[in-house]
Parts: structure tokens; C-alpha cells; sequence
């Protein structure tokens, strides 16, 4: 699933293929606009992702080029903005069909989820479940730690997303993780998904501040375990709404 990213800011792009790469899409990304729009065609992508911070006028012309043959069904196009986005650009993108307006900085969490959401309409149903990911929450007791593939020192940290496929996580010290290098596979990795204590091994898809890793194998039946409990997360976030009367656990305690 081809998916283009028309974005000037290298920082912008490494926070936008952060949580997407994991999601199965191929990113194709243009600094210039119009080298994109020339080549849209060939591209045939999915979706569309267009900073119009970094292309104020080039966004319209790109939307209405996409408009004039595809729907917003057949290919979405998502406009991040930035803090001076005007109503009236934004009457402008409404009237384009553009299907959705993020703000370009990530920050809040919400607009990453936004964004997935947006994307997951168009992804193949079989491939919803698989590629949705979760955000950790006290109550769900998610917690994941690894042995450095180096040195063998244990990496501990919060685990910011996760997924049938990959979790994001940051470390509790970056400087330990900074000789670890992208496609190093780290095989010896304990993932907590509610009361069961997975051994994945995992491939490192991105660096940084936060790590972003892609599970390769489970041993036995885990990778199973771990698909029927994230099924199961919106039963076990009702439990918890309700209260049993006893403490809610946080992320990562036994």
C-alpha cells in the first residue's frame, strides 16, 4: 500500500513514518511538490499526506489535481497544518474534499490516532485487526524490556504503542540504546500483555528517542496470546471503567 508524503521537514517525516511504517504502508515521499504531482500517476498511492505549512499554495493545487480523477474514497488526502492554519484555508479545504486537518507538530497524541484512523478506512478488512495499534493505559498492563544486542545489558522503558505486529518504545535511558542500529534483531525481549509474559524476538524499524520494533517469531502459541488480548482490550477497558473495587495496576507492574 503505497502512501505519499509530500513534506519539506525532514523532523515531520521521521515523526509521520514513526507510526506508520509499522502499519504496513510504503512510503513515498517528495520535498518538492511539484516532482510529486508529476508523478502521482505512476505512484497510484492509497493516500495522500501534505504539509501545508512547507507548501502553502502547492497543497490546493496537489488536491485539486488528485480531486479531478479520484474521490475522497478512493484516495484520501490528509493536510497537516500548523498553528496559523486560517478559517478561511480551512473553508478552502473543506470545499477540496480534503478528508482530514492535523496539526503538523504530532504532539498531542490524538492526531496521531487521527491520522490512523483516517487511514484504516482504507485498509483491507482482514488487515484492520492486525495492524491497529493501542495506546497503553494504566489498566491494561502492558510493559516490555530487552537485552541490548551488543553489551547484553537490560533496556527498560514505557511502551508507547502496540500492535498485533511491532511496539514503539521508549527507553528509560536513550543513551544505552544509541549503538543500536535500525534492522538489528534483538532476540531476547519479554513483552507483558495482562497477566502473560511474552518472549518475541523482535526487529528494530526505527531509532531515536523512541524505538520502534517489529516482532519477527513468538515461541508456541504466544503470538496468539497476544492477538485474542488485544481483542480483548475494549472488554478489559469496560471492566475497568466499572471498578472491582480493587487498584488498577500501572503500565509494566507485576
Amino acid at each position: 500500500m503505497k502512501l505519499l508524503l509530500v513534506l519539506g521537514s525532514d523532523s515531520i517525516y521521521e515523526n509521520v513514518a514513526l507510526f506508520l511504517k509499522p502499519l504496513g504502508f510504503d512510503l513515498i515521499r517528495y520535498r518538492h511538490a511539484q516532482k510529486a504531482m508529476d508523478n502521482i500517476e505512476e505512484i497510484d498511492p492509497i493516500g495522500i499526506i501534505i504539509s501545508a505549512r512547507d507548501f502553502p499554495r502547492h497543497w490546493k493545487t496537489i488536491t485539486s489535481f488528485v480531486r479531478y480523477e479520484r474521490s475522497k474514497n478512493e484516495c484520501p488526502i490528509i493536510i497537516l497544518k500548523g498553528k496559523n492554519f486560517s478559517e478561511e484555508e480551512i473553508n478552502k479545504a473543506m470545499a477540496l474534499e480534503i478528508n482530514g486537518l492535523v496539526l503538523e507538530s504530532l504532539k498531542n497524541p490524538a492526531e496521531t490516532e487521527k491520522i490512523q484512523t483516517l487511514l484504516a478506512r482504507y485498509v483491507p478488512v482482514e488487515d484492520k485487526r492486525k495492524n491497529r495499534r493501542y495506546r497503553p493505559e494504566q489498566w491494561s498492563r502492558f510493559g516490555f524490556v530487552f537485552s541490548h544486542p551488543l553489551n547484553e545489558k537490560l533496556v527498560t522503558g514505557t511502551v508507547k504503542t502496540v500492535s498485533s505486529t511491532g511496539v514503539s518504545f521508549e527507553p528509560d535511558h536513550p543513551a544505552m540504546t544509541d549503538t543500536i542500529r535500525v534492522d538489528a534483531e534483538l532476540k531476547d525481549c519479554s513483552l507483558r500483555a495482562g497477566k502473560d509474559i511474552l518472549s518475541p524476538a523482535c526487529t528494530v524499524r526505527h531509532t531515536g528517542k523512541i524505538i520502534a520494533l517489529e516482532f519477527l517469531s513468538f515461541p508456541g502459541s504466544e503470538k496468539e496470546t497476544l492477538d485474542i488480548y488485544l481483542e480483548n482490550l475494549p472488554l478489559e477497558e469496560l471492566k475497568a471503567k466499572q471498578g472491582s473495587g480493587s487498584a488498577v495496576p500501572r503500565q509494566g507492574e507485576a
